[in-house]
């Protein structure tokens, strides 16, 4: 296994490199698998790990497992990471019995569910960590959800999304579905007041009655009471995607639509990373599939309407069926207050999947 170290400059124009490289591997979906940061500086980003085999849809074979990377001087060397009990390992489902301590410095919480990579937990779980990442417990049951008669004939189909709020309260975003149905996706707003102990359905972002996927959030808090979530979406029927953006004002007890963000692509589309900038603009970032690219999008008014497109990264190698699988990126900001965006890309000179980064600074980069 290779890792990667680079040497940057960070000219004000993006520069990419690698946080999770194996010749022969396919890596993938940081947005399946999540990223923390601490101090501004470590970055810890999960990814998908498998042999290299080249056919219709993804070119990953089996056994799979999900690892970490790690940078500690953000993003110019990266580390590869297996720790023992973490998604994918095994281990019974079982009740959380003491409170997680959502504001310890070094936190991190692994949402896992049913229906993509490394994942087979149909009534969702969780896992945390207070050593950043080194080791995890679980995984716990998401208890009090079972008892929602509305969820009782669906299972959930979460990534990693979640908020904690400065009253102790957690707010985790999870998507539902019908069993074994791709794409009848819904997104809710679910809360626990009592570190993991429990957990309630606060509220559907997108509601059950919605006729397009909904499914693959990422969330910020814009003031004590608005959040901003951006939402996959797909027309099942003629595969027409997109990115969405819903507003709560009042703490997520209620969801409308706001805005759309962009395209993602025919087929299956791609899902958003939605950064909260120091200086209070949004930053929105996704793969759009049929122009084979990264894109982000800015927005001054905390979504309501976005910029102009921004190409982060384009050049995408694809392989001898010509399938653009790349992107699920996520994203966080720097201390120096640069952007990193994590994604996975393939390139002439390394065909197999790899997790890519891209430095880029949001205030000079040239739209």
């Amino acid at each position: 296994m290779q890792d990667s170290p680079q040497n940057f400059q960070y000219p004000h124009k993006p520069v990419h490199g690698t946080a999770f490289i194996d010749p022969g591997k396919f890596a993938g979906w940081p947005a399946n698998n999540g990223v923390w940061i601490w101090d501004g500086k470590e970055i810890l980003v999960g990814l998908t790990v498998g042999p290299y085999e080249v056919k219709t849809g993804h070119n990953l074979g089996e056994p799979y497992t999900s690892l970490l990377s790690r940078s500690l001087d953000g993003g110019e060397t990266w580390e590869s990471i297996d720790p023992e009990n973490y998604i994918g390992d095994g281990g019974e489902l079982v009740a959380l019995d003491y409170p997680m301590d959502i504001h310890h410095p070094d936190f991190a919480l692994r949402v896992t569910g049913k229906g993509y990579h490394g994942n087979d937990l149909p009534e969702g779980g969780f896992y945390y960590s207070l050593d950043r990442g080194v080791s995890w417990k679980g995984p716990y049951a998401l208890k009090g959800l079972e008892s929602i008669p509305a969820l009782d004939s669906l299972e959930l189909s979460p990534r990693t999304d979640y908020i904690i709020n400065s009253d102790g309260s957690l707010q985790v975003f999870i998507s539902a579905r019908k069993p074994g149905v791709f794409g009848s996706d819904r997104l809710f707003c679910a809360r626990s007041v009592d570190g993991g102990l429990s957990f309630e359905l606060q509220a559907w972002v997108v509601p059950l009655d919605d006729p397009f996927r909904a499914v693959m959030s990422s969330t910020v808090r814009c003031s004590d009471l608005k959040l901003v979530s951006s939402v996959r979406r797909r027309e099942i029927d003629t595969k027409r995607c997109w990115v969405d953006a819903y507003l709560s004002e009042d703490n997520g007890s209620t969801w409308k639509f706001l805005s759309k963000v962009g395209d993602t692509g025919p087929e299956n589309g791609n899902p958003p990373a939605l950064l909260k900038l120091k200086d209070g603009r949004l930053v929105c970032a996704y793969g759009q599939r049929e122009r084979q690219q990264i894109i982000a999008r800015i927005s001054d008014n905390e979504g309501a309407t976005w910029g102009s497109e921004i190409i982060v990264r384009e050049g995408f190698w694809a392989d001898v069926h010509g399938d653009a699988d790349l992107g699920y990126p996520r994203m966080v900001q720097r201390r120096d207050g640069k952007i990193l965006v994590m994604y996975y890309w393939a390139t002439e000179e390394m065909n197999e999947q790899q997790i890519a980064i891209t430095v880029w600074d949001p205030n000079r980069m040239k739209k």
